[in-house]
């Protein structure tokens, strides 16, 4: 299948870029930056992308392609670091810029180039640099600036190698989408051949061939992610083998075990081992605060149960399989190259006893090439049902990264009645499908109130609403402020240990969507 390749720099979007270019049609393989690009590895290619970084070109030990890259007659499309990389390479120099650009930033151009057919003069793009070209490579030309004169857009005059300083894979980058379909079917050619169908068929020939006749054991905790796996085993395999382990940990959601064993039996299944755990996870996490810590602590306990409970039912050489996303290996620092930085790390990637099974070859993660909204429509594909589809992302640690600071039994029961009030309300004022995600945080500190003519200090609560394509980049969800006023009181009125709610309004980029 005719493809293009995306070289990885390290950037926390290169996953991103993949991302959007399969939603154009078009499939991709990302892989490090400094892969030796064989001949066969360079089959069916069509263009290659040089993803952004953290880094600079400029310093020692930067990553830098296989230098082949700029003479194989390929398209090539350098973004932000990758253009400078472009520059730098052949002959060109980079600077840390006086004027750095961070956020949205006008792009003008005097002609259109094909790159730029169909995006409008003076666009809104999505800049994150600090460095910026000082000096064009020979035989380049600059086809767009930046309102602060900065170079853009910059384009070989005579061969297919175009560079751009701005981010086209995130929303806040209008006309992001076309800029890249350009480059994908303009440029390169490409066909748009690519769609959940085809990824349906390639996943399913490719579990059937690994897994055989052997068991194959789901930890799912009944969200998107982990059902709509348990949906593509129960469909492609026998459902003699496969075992669905709930493992409730006492930091779920209100109600949220009942549910999940309902929806578990919906999928048809044949094994389902509904464990409760909660002692056993809130004895490990007593007195922790750290959030990393929190997060292997968790992380540890869902492998020890699991290999506990595991034994018990006579299948302890089983594959284990998990709704590991393309975010999760991303913040993971698990990203295809090497030079990604963490942002934080995910029970189900970074766990030392998840490594010990992807060492011996155990572990399935059908899903860690999509992203959420890839994720859904793979589950209306295998006919999961809009109520679980349309769920709101849960973190696999639960609430133990939504309860600031130390857990205890009694934060846990607040955070449930705050957090199923908050969730309830959004749905019967029509809110909850406009979000993408919204939850409620306990933060570990106390304020002065009023209840009734007693003075008291209640904890503070803050509620979190953000909407997102793709959980890459989310912005506050614009509350009428009507409803949050009534949230907020309802809450404060029906918890009586919440004394105050505040509404988090940051985005992300700079915050992530959870507090830890």
């Amino acid at each position: 299948m005719e493809k293009i390749l995306i070289l990885d720099f390290g950037s926390q979007t290169t996953q991103l870029i993949g991302r959007r270019i399969r939603e154009i049609g078009v499939y991709t393989d990302i892989i490090p930056c400094d892969t030796a690009l064989t001949p066969s590895m360079l089959e069916e290619v069509k263009g290659i992308i040089l993803s952004g970084s953290p880094e600079s070109v400029y310093e020692e030990n930067s990553p830098a392609p296989d230098k082949s890259v700029y003479t194989l007659g390929l398209p090539i499309l350098g973004i932000c670091y990758g253009l400078q990389r472009t520059m730098y390479d052949n002959g060109g120099d980079v600077i840390s810029h006086s004027k750095k650009e961070y956020g949205r930033a006008k792009v003008v151009f005097e002609k259109e180039p094909i790159l730029l057919h169909g995006v409008t003069n003076g666009f809104t793009s999505w800049m994150s640099h600090g460095d910026a070209i000082d000096e064009i490579a020979p035989g380049f030309e600059i086809a767009a600036t930046t309102e602060n004169g900065i170079p853009a857009v910059i384009k070989h005059a005579q061969k297919p190698i175009w560079g751009i300083q701005f981010h086209p894979e995130v929303t806040h980058c209008e006309f992001g989408n076309t800029i890249l379909e350009n480059f994908a079917i303009a440029i390169c050619g490409c066909g748009k051949n690519w769609n959940v169908g085809a990824f349906l068929k390639s996943i399913s020939e490719e579990i059937q061939t690994k897994v055989g006749k052997e068991n194959v054991l789901l930890l799912i905790s009944g969200g998107v992610d982990s059902t709509v796996v348990g949906a593509l085993l129960l469909k492609i395999l026998d459902p003699e083998q496969v075992h669905l382990m709930y493992i409730d940990t006492g930091l779920m959601r209100k109600y949220e075990s009942d549910e999940v064993e309902t929806s578990l039996k919906k999928l048809g299944a044949t094994h389902l081992h509904h464990i409760n755990a909660r002692d056993r996870f809130l004895s490990a996490l007593d007195g922790k605060s750290d959030p990393e810590e929190k997060r292997r602590i968790i992380g540890d306990m869902f492998i020890t149960v699991q290999e506990a409970e595991v034994k018990k039912l006579n299948i302890s050489h089983a594959f284990l399989a998990q709704g590991t996303l393309y975010t999760d290996l991303i913040e993971s620092g698990k990203g295809v190259g090497k030079k990604a930085h963490v942002i934080k790390s995910h029970h189900n990637v970074r766990s030392p006893l998840v490594e010990e099974k992807r060492k011996a070859g155990l572990i399935i993660e059908p899903l860690s090439m999509l992203y959420k909204d890839e994720v859904r429509n793979l589950g209306r594909t295998l006919g999961v049902g809009e109520n679980i589809i349309g769920r709101h992302p849960f973190p696999g640690p639960g609430l133990g990264v939504r309860i600031l600071g130390e857990i205890t039994p009694e934060k846990v029961k607040i955070l449930q009645d705050a957090d199923y009030l908050y969730i309830e309300e959004l749905k019967k004022r029509g809110l909850y499908d406009q979000i993408w995600q919204a939850f409620s945080v306990l933060l570990p500190l106390r304020s002065v109130g009023v209840s009734g003519d007693m003075r008291r200090y209640g904890y503070i609560l803050s509620l979190r609403a953000v909407v997102s394509h793709d959980g890459m980049t989310a912005d506050v969800y614009p509350f009428p402020t009507q409803d949050l006023l009534e949230i907020s009181s309802i809450i404060t009125n029906s918890v009586r240990e919440i004394g105050r709610v505040v509404y988090d309004i940051s985005s992300k980029p700079p915050a992530t969507i959870e507090w830890e």
